[in-house]
């Protein structure tokens, strides 16, 4: 059984195959700068319907956010070896997996716009990540954490709309004290910003939210895309939730800066596992 996982910091969509039947799965998202082997263990264990299979898996390819340096890959690798005790595991980077997923053979600019967001140039074969993916105090622009934290402030700071504020205050009454407590005291800080961009989603054609949106799609581009010099030649594709549901809104700033896009996918898991299913087959042919 081959087992393919895709993972943010938020969620881990799984898919299992055999030759009888494909699974899907979901757990909490795995990051090992958030978590250690131990803990994502845990996460594991949890799932009944991981657990069911776990004895059955002989190969595992996990593509996770924070999974870029060796040391972080461990992290993953260690849980997973240990969970499913006959595989072979093999721990990538998000990047690798949402180019295989968004380009498949084609050289392109591979984007993550989801909890946290990222970019890479995929030349057809091989991802070249660059000096981005900083985190969500640094970096993330244009991400889920990028406007959560941006919507939250203009709440904190009463410059978002009274019409605005009090549909805010119904559905999310928080304090000064509350948010510190979370971003400085509790875990997964990301995911808790995350969560206030779903704000938008109900309220996205007010021009306030509007304006985040084309604000925070520059920011990336600006911040991100034209990092590479030869990005209007090349077609950037997304993955994420924040791609996905506000893509409208991403395409214009997109081709008001001359930018072309690709595909964009909310879940890249089953790109993944199709192209792994492919090259898998192509070597065992070999």
């Amino acid at each position: 059984m081959i087992l393919v996982a895709d993972s943010g910091s938020s969620k881990t969509d799984w898919i299992a195959h055999n030759s009888k039947e494909t699974l899907d799965f979901h757990t909490q998202g795995i990051n090992p700068y958030f978590l250690n082997s131990q803990e994502i263990i845990k996460i594991l264990s949890k799932n009944k319907d991981l657990s069911k299979i776990a004895a059955d898996v002989k190969e595992i390819y996990f593509f996770g956010a924070g999974c870029s340096s060796p040391d972080k890959r461990e992290v993953v690798s260690n849980a997973l070896s240990s969970f499913f005790k006959n595989a072979y595991v093999s721990v990538d980077h998000d990047l690798i997996g949402s180019a295989y997923a968004t380009c498949g053979d084609k050289k392109g600019l591979s984007c993550i716009l989801g909890t946290g967001s990222n970019i890479a140039y995929y030349d057809g074969k091989d991802v070249y990540p660059g000096k981005h993916g900083l985190g969500y105090i640094l970096g993330d622009e244009g991400s889920g954490t990028f406007f959560g934290r941006r919507v939250l402030l203009s709440y904190l700071y009463k410059t978002m709309p009274v019409e605005l504020r009090d549909k805010f205050k119904q559905a999310y009454p928080v304090t000064k004290d509350i948010v510190i407590e979370h971003i400085y005291q509790k875990p997964f800080p990301n995911s808790y910003l995350a969560a206030f961009s779903k704000f938008m989603a109900a309220n996205k054609s007010h021009p306030f939210i509007q304006s985040l949106l084309r604000d925070g799609f520059q920011e990336f581009i600006d911040s991100n895309v034209k990092d590479y010099k030869n990005y209007r030649l090349l077609e950037c594709s997304f993955v994420g939730s924040i791609a996905y549901y506000y893509q409208d809104e991403l395409k214009a700033v997109f081709a008001a800066n001359d930018i072309k896009i690709g595909k964009i996918l909310q879940k890249p898991v089953e790109g993944i596992f199709e192209y792994i299913l492919k090259r898998e087959g192509e070597l065992q042919s070999v």
